[in-house]
């Protein structure tokens, strides 16, 4: 057996093998749900309607999917210049600080200017944790899936000496948790008396904003050239190492501002779960979508609905709701698949 490429790629396949691996996974999570003692359409049926059977279902998905949009759109823009930002993790949480930072100052500043200086200092933070990885990469060779890796676990380590430190709050009973942002500095609730803010709006902004880089900018067809083929990018006359400065530039404040959102938008302070894997979710998002960023909104609406219908599905039926988790795995493994049966074909000896 071996692979042979695909001398084209059609609109067909390329839409079919998506959902394809859909269909597998739901197959293959189906039979874990049979093997605990639950019916697959039941089960399947309590997650659909415990992500959207109500208005309070509906938004608590789209709450849950607005950080993931972020990182989402992350990984999509490093991973389509080959640049294997694995870090996203690490720069939500830098967004995060630097968010709780500026929010519990009293600066006097209109709430509006509050909430983009907010976003412009996360988004810087989070770019300079990508930016070293990828200047060690262009500068040294030095793999960068090893070094965002790792900066996701010093960044906890050091957002837990802050939480024990310079920034707990006084007044949480000995919690490792800093003080609420002030009230400017909150993004204002889209509905009244729900979870969903203003950060949703700016996710969906920040895909429009990403999808005309990608596709309308001189950048953009610069990040495409480089990760279809580095060798003839450059021979091209494309400076690859600048494009993928640039990229990281953007990659890492994309993934600050889903710290940015979680902050200012949902918990309104700091502690260290504040992520449940959100920079790690975002590499299936992006996969999930090939990659393309309006097609990141429905991705990570797709699998936040996965988590919270599971929770619902998880209380009626006593299926263990980390059934979510296996999900996730199994759709970023088929979703690998499928792309790779996109752009090659099995012949068998």
């Amino acid at each position: 057996m071996r692979l042979e490429p695909r001398t084209e790629t059609t609109l067909v396949r390329a839409v079919l093998m998506p959902c394809l691996a859909i269909l597998v996974t739901l197959i293959l999570a189906g039979i874990l749900v049979m093997l605990a003692d639950a019916s697959p359409l039941q089960a399947f049926s309590l997650v659909l309607k415990g992500a959207a059977g109500s208005q309070f279902a509906i938004l608590e998905t789209l709450t849950r999917a607005t950080p993931l949009i972020f990182t989402g759109l992350s990984v999509a823009v490093a991973f389509r210049a080959k640049l294997w930002n694995i870090g996203a993790e690490a720069q939500l949480y830098i967004g995060a600080v630097l968010t709780v930072i500026i929010g519990t100052q009293t600066l006097g500043l209109p709430p509006v200017i509050l909430i983009a200086l907010m976003m412009i200092i996360s988004m810087i933070g989070g770019s300079i944790m990508l930016y070293g990885p990828a200047l060690l990469k262009t500068r040294f060779g030095v793999d960068e899936v090893v070094t965002t890796l790792l900066l996701n676990f010093i960044t906890l380590l050091f957002v837990s000496l802050l939480l024990e430190g310079v920034l707990k709050d006084p007044m949480g009973l000995g919690w490792p948790q800093t003080e609420t942002v002030n009230g400017e500095a909150r993004l204002p609730r889209l509905v009244q008396g729900k979870r969903l803010h203003f950060g949703f709006v700016i996710a969906l902004f920040s895909s429009i904003v990403v999808w005309v880089i990608m596709a309308r900018t001189v950048l953009g067809y610069e990040m495409r050239a480089v990760g279809h083929n580095i060798v003839a990018a450059r021979f091209a006359g494309i400076s690859v190492n600048r494009v993928l400065l640039k990229t990281a530039v953007i990659s890492g404040g994309l993934a600050a501002l889903a710290g940015f959102s979680e902050v200012a938008g949902t918990k309104g302070n700091l502690t260290l779960d504040l992520s449940p894997g959100f920079g790690y979710t975002g590499i299936v998002v992006a996969m999930l979508a090939l990659l393309h960023p309006i097609g990141v909104v429905f991705s990570a609406v797709f699998i936040a609905g996965v988590f919270v219908g599971a929770d619902a599905m998880g209380r009626a039926t006593g299926v263990p709701s980390f059934i979510a988790d296996v999900i996730v795995a199994i759709s970023l493994m088929t979703m690998v698949v499928a792309i790779m049966l996109t752009k090659f074909r099995v012949r068998f000896a």
